[in-house]
């Protein structure tokens, strides 16, 4: 049973708080993100402290990368450990571990939650990006879930809150406009359905506004996300040459397709998020060839295939552009 009260803090904000009558104690978790970067690798604990397992969470990054403090506390370590720089904040009843991070707090330093505390270096394996931040976070010996997902504190929704949604309200209007405007200006050519399936899968988000699930704000999603297993084939949507094929945090395993001119239009097709690919820049590409797996590589939330068409330079909509 739950009691909700409201009250307002002396600065004018509004405070809910929650009681939980008879509850367990909620365990501890982090109030923010000290990477921007998608989860790489999850948080797997292990049955006994001595066996293996994943205590904490890796996300991608890139070398130099800020790294922010995720929640309030005292730096309480900060030097190389067995050949890695190690930041530890203390939080009170739980600590959290920062690593590859070069410090640029000291020790005995108080930091806020969002504070620059180091830039992320390289190093951290097994690491699918250019580097990975591992984020751990322990009450005691007990190793906790970093990822935000419970609150010690009571919500406080500081008198910001109104400027926040109305921020929101104008990003999403622009999404919108932005959207729009590569039809109704007559920039995005109309799609012929002349491509062919890039894997067997079922159809996700689609091409238009969308509020991002990473970083929580609406963009414009360039291309459609195409679900199914990891391991799923991908397919060359039609016949052309291999112009890019690499990783970034962003994308993960990226894959850019050249099909020349068809229809009279400049076309290419872009896939993102695989596990990997079987063919390399420069390589000839026929419809239907395999060429890759999907994966849930870079900014992702779970295995998919981001698919992407870009005619005359511009993102369209794919849908239109692929056939039965």
């Amino acid at each position: 049973m739950g009691i909700t009260g409201l009250r307002r803090g002396a600065s004018g904000a509004l405070v809910v708080t929650l009681l939980l009558l008879g509850a367990a104690e909620p365990a501890a978790a982090a109030s923010g993100w000290p990477l921007p970067g998608g989860v790489v690798r999850g948080f797997d604990p292990p049955r006994q402290s001595w066996d293996a397992g994943h205590r904490g969470v890796d996300l991608a990054g890139e070398p130099g990368d800020v790294v922010l403090a995720p929640l309030e506390g005292v730096v309480t370590y900060a030097q190389v450990l067995a050949g890695r720089p190690v930041l530890v904040i203390d939080h009170g009843r739980t600590r959290t571990t920062l690593e590859p991070v070069t410090a640029t707090v000291a020790v005995g330093q108080r930091v806020r939650a969002g504070d620059p505390v180091g830039h992320l270096a390289a190093g951290h394996q097994p690491c699918p990006a250019a580097a990975c931040l591992h984020w751990g976070l322990k009450r005691g010996e007990e190793y906790l879930d970093p990822v935000p997902s419970t609150r010690e504190a009571p919500l406080l929704l500081p008198d910001t809150a109104a400027e926040t949604v109305r921020r929101r309200a104008e990003e999403r209007a622009e999404a919108a406009r932005l959207a729009a405007a590569l039809t109704e200006a007559g920039a995005a050519p109309v799609g012929t359905g002349t491509l062919g399936q890039p894997a067997d899968a079922r159809l996700g988000s689609r091409f238009g506004p969308r509020f991002h699930p990473i970083f929580k704000q609406w963009r414009l999603h360039a291309g459609i996300d195409l679900s199914n297993a990891c391991g799923t084939p991908l397919f060359s949507a039609a016949d052309g040459t291999v112009s890019h094929m690499g990783f970034d945090s962003s994308g993960g395993w990226r894959l850019v397709v050249d099909h020349g001119v068809v229809d009279g239009v400049s076309l290419q097709t872009v896939y993102l998020h695989a596990q990997g690919y079987r063919v390399r820049t420069g390589d000839r590409v026929t419809r239907g060839q395999p060429v890759g797996t999907m994966g849930s590589t870079g900014w992702s939330t779970g295995c998919h295939l981001h698919f992407g068409v870009k005619a005359n330079g511009r993102h369209v909509d794919p849908l239109p552009w692929l056939g039965p």
